[in-house]
């Protein structure tokens, strides 16, 4: 019998830290963005419930590799506070929340 709460189509990857150790990483999703001619991917640590509260990370695919389909290679960190508001705007997005809350907080560190 399966179980049906593993979702056999998720997508894990392994990042290697600097110290050599290895995490694994479930695939929240990817997206490629014209305006900055980079592809992006978000993960989470792997293993995560669906109720617990996770960090999830950023990072640019290399140069050429398919959102659709990564091929694996030198995850790049995204530089630009440009590209951050970018990538949270597309996760607000994909999670459909609307800008109300970050709006404000915007407005507030402005005064």
């Amino acid at each position: 019998m399966q179980n049906m709460a593993e979702d056999p189509t998720q997508q894990t990857i392994t990042l290697v830290d600097e110290n050599g150790d290895e995490t694994l990483y479930d695939v929240f999703f990817t997206f490629k963005s014209e305006d900055f001619d980079r592809s992006y991917i978000l993960i989470y640590p792997a293993g995560k419930k669906d109720d617990d509260e996770v960090e999830i990370q950023a990072y640019a695919l290399p140069a050429g590799d398919d959102p659709s389909d990564p091929q694996g290679g030198e995850l790049q960190p995204i530089q630009t506070d440009k590209e951050w508001d970018m990538i949270e705007s597309v996760l607000n997005t994909f999670l459909g929340k609307d800008g109300d809350q970050n709006d404000q907080a915007q407005d507030d560190d402005q005064k």
